[in-house]
This record gives C-alpha cells, structure tokens and sequence, in this order.
C-alpha cells in the first residue's frame, strides 16, 4: 500500500488525511500539539465548568467542502441551524432590531419585502454586491464600495469584517465577493448558519479521527515536526522523537501554520500578517434565543446563544486583544445582556483570544499565498493560508487538505 506523511491535524491536516485515505494511502499523520483540532478545537474550562470551543466558528449550509467532508467522515448530523436562513441584527446605538431573511430560491424576492431587508436600504443598494463580485485582486472593498449608508453600517461592514478578519475597508475586495458568491447569490439555502453541536471537536475532529483510525492511519499527537531534510524532494522528517526516513515516492503534506510552514521550507513565501479573534463564553442563558445574532455598533460583532452558554466572536480584535480581560468581558457582556434582554451583572466568563487567527485578507497579502505544490517533488502544502480562492475559513481550509490530497493522487506521487 502506498504510505503518505501529513503534518498537522488541524482542519487542513484532517481534510487531507481523509482524502487521502479514501484515495487508497496508508497515512501517517502528526501533529505537535497534544490534541488534534489546531484552532478549531475544544477543551473542558475549569473557570466555566464547560467543555467549550477555542473560537465560535459560523459555518454556512453552502459550504460544499464542510458538507463533503462531514458527510465522509459520518459527521453530518453534527451540524444544526435554523431550516431558513434567519440573521436577528440589534443596533446598540438605536436599540433597533431586524431579521435579515433572504428567501431560499435564487431570484431575490427578498429584496423587495421591508421585512426581510436591512432597515433604511431600498432593492437597488444591494447591487454593489455585484461589484464585489466583479472585483480584481488588486482592489480593496474601500475602492470598490462606498462604506457608508445603512446598508454598510448596518450589514455589510459587520458581514465582511467576521468574513475576512480583517477591518473591511482595506481587506480584498476579490476575497468578500468568493464569499457572497458562494453564499448570497445562491439564495438562503446557501445561507443558513450552522453551528456545531456540541462542540466543534465533536463535529470537526473527534469523527474525523475516529474515521482514520478504523481505516489503518497512523495517529501520533505531541510529535512537533522540528525539520525537513530537504532536496529535490523531502527525504526525512526530524521530529522531536527522532527522525524518520521519507520513502521514495512517498508524499508528505505540510498542514501547519504559515509561520511554521516558512521557518521549515527555505524561501517559502507565505502571508506574514495577521490580525486577532477575540472570543467570550459566558455561564448564561438565553431560552429560545436565536443561534446567532448579530451586532451592530458594539464590541461584539455576533452573538452566540447554546443551551449551556452564552459566546461572543470579535473579528479584526487587534487592539481588543490588548486590553485587560475583565474589561473585555464587562464590554462584551454589556451587548450580551442588550442582545438578550439579560441583567447587566456579569456572569462567570472566560475570555478565549488568537492573536494571530488568520492572516490579513488584503490585496498585497492575497499575493502572498502560495499554492499547494511546492518547489519540492513530494511536498505539498494545506492550510486555509493557502491559495483557496476564498478568506481563512474552515470552509477554506478544508478545501485546502483536498486540494492537496488531490494534487498527490493525480500526481502519482
């Protein structure tokens, strides 16, 4: 049987690992850290009493990749969101609250009903995003859209900002119109959020692991990958237990983070700036609330509301990211309780932050991702860092690992 190396076990690593699997490849797949999941993982938080998520991750029901990738591993059901596409929206200024509501088919009837449209917009406002998806890979959406007016205030900017992690003026115009058009412009039945349940180890990893281990894979955590030898083609792999020879013939995926990715292959150029997450659990409740809410005018930029939790995810958090964590929770809280017509006492929190989530989704850093083939025969490279065609997404980064996975089988590596 054919052997192949994958480096990593985050979403990328795991995507790459299935698909090469089912390709018919004995796979070995290493991962420095003691748990597999990379950001999309999930731990037991003593100061809550709760098994939570690293970052609360909005998945829609277009995204092929994800469905594809759940539905091999057996993970289908692990999803759950409302059976249409329903966004609640409260402006903290105007106290104002809206559902955004388009309709499941592909001719945007939508548009035309006040109640299912941003308040204060008109049907032809919403023709810029046909810009957005007309745009070159060297615009930013500041130059393509004019960011102002209800429509940005009250949407887009929160829309493109949580979409690329990064302030929605100077971030990739070409990025923000792959996401409306493989979610907008295919109607709401490509837009419905999903959310995963109960945790994303339990619909991302855990069946993901579980699936390779039943086919033979080679599963080994805490393994940090401390070199490559390389020449025209990888030949070992240094790991921190030692070094392992790499067959001739044998493929090995390079699924770790950019940074990790460029200290270990010489002249790797990759994406070198990132922007933060800044993610909030607190012990509280909402019964009945709607999954996701979003928020505009407010620390918060969504609202998460599971049975035993309340969560916040703030995008582009750079300077959030920097501020004290008490004070980062009474913020937070503050929209919570507003969202949620809760007391404004704070709960047990937790406060959960990546300052370096995802790379910035500019122009000039688009430019910098590479594809997944590397200069070197056998290796290739995964992640959602990588030329996707779409922002860092999970969406994004398993679309990566398949990527690569098939670039390896139609190589005949």
């Amino acid at each position: 049987m054919k052997r192949a190396q994958v480096i990593g076990a985050g979403l990328a690593g795991l995507s790459a690992a299935v698909a090469l699997s089912e390709a018919g490849y004995a796979v070995t797949l290493s991962e420095a850290a003691r748990q597999a999941g990379g950001r999309c993982r999930s731990y037991r938080d003593p100061q809550l009493g709760l098994t939570i998520d690293n970052g609360n991750h909005l998945v829609l029901s277009g995204n092929k990749a994800v469905r594809d990738y759940l539905a091999t591993i057996g993970a289908s059901d692990r999803l759950v969101g409302p059976e249409e596409a329903r966004f609640p929206f409260t402006d903290m200024a105007s106290g104002e609250r809206w559902v955004l509501h388009p309709n499941a088919g592909l001719i945007p009837w939508w548009l035309f009903s006040k109640r299912r449209r941003v308040p204060g917009t008109a049907p032809l406002d919403y023709l810029v995003l046909a810009r957005l998806m007309g745009a070159s890979a060297e615009q930013t959406i500041g130059q393509v859209l004019r960011p102002k007016g209800a429509l940005w205030e009250r949407l887009l900017d929160t829309f493109l900002v949580s979409a690329l992690n990064t302030p929605a003026k100077g971030g990739s115009a070409a990025l923000a119109g792959a996401i409306v058009r493989e979610t907008l412009a295919k109607g709401g039945s490509a837009c419905r959020p999903m959310i995963a349940e109960p945790t994303l180890a339990a619909a991302f990893v855990d069946p993901a692991l579980a699936w390779l281990e039943t086919r033979g894979a080679n599963i080994r955590l805490g393994r940090r990958l401390r070199a490559l030898a390389l020449g025209e083609r990888v030949t070992a792999l240094d790991f921190a237990d030692g070094r392992e020879e790499v067959a001739a013939g044998e493929p090995v995926v390079l699924a770790v983070p950019a940074w990790v990715a460029a200290d270990l292959i010489p002249g790797l150029v990759v994406p070198d700036e990132h922007h933060a997450i800044v993610n909030a659990h607190f012990l509280a409740t909402a019964p009945g609330a709607a999954p996701i809410t979003g928020v505009v005018g407010g620390t918060a930029e969504w609202v998460f509301a599971f049975p035993d939790r309340l969560s916040t995810t703030t995008s582009a958090a750079d300077a959030l990211a920097e501020e004290d964590r008490e004070t980062v929770a009474r913020k937070l809280w503050a929209d919570v309780a507003r969202v949620h017509d809760l007391p404004s006492d704070l709960p047990r929190w937790q406060i959960v932050t990546e300052k370096r989530a995802t790379f910035s989704a500019t122009p000039d850093q688009e430019k910098r991702r590479p594809g997944c083939r590397s200069s070197h025969d056998n290796l290739f490279l995964a992640g959602d860092w990588t030329k996707t065609g779409l922002p860092a997404t999970i969406e994004g980064a398993i679309r990566s690992g398949r990527t690569a996975a098939a670039a390896v089988v139609n190589g005949k590596v």
